[in-house]
């Protein structure tokens, strides 16, 4: 079953945006001989790697033989995917 943070419908319109862009400048101001390595959406700064590339050659590998092509995932994505998140991102912590 699926559940929403209820928390979630509190948040104002751009409210993840605006936090960070003011955080990041009272961060400079405080900090201005601090170099500042943005992390945000569509700052890129260097290359994937050499893991990530695997996993995204494996992927297509996958989608393109018919024993290993498995579509769309279900509504609630695939189980094997889940629970290897759920392993990995919240178990072995």
């Amino acid at each position: 079953m699926i559940r929403t943070n209820p928390y979630y419908s509190r948040l104002q319109s751009s409210y993840l945006f605006s936090q960070i862009a003011k955080r990041v400048a009272a961060f400079q101001q405080e900090y201005p001989e601090r170099e500042l390595i943005r992390m945000g959406i569509g700052d890129v700064t260097r290359p994937l790697t050499p893991g990530v590339i695997r996993a995204m050659h494996a992927a297509v590998d996958d989608l393109s033989a018919e024993e290993t092509f498995r579509g769309y995932a279900p509504d609630l994505g695939y189980a094997f995917l889940r629970e290897a998140i759920a392993r990995v991102d919240f178990q072995e912590r």
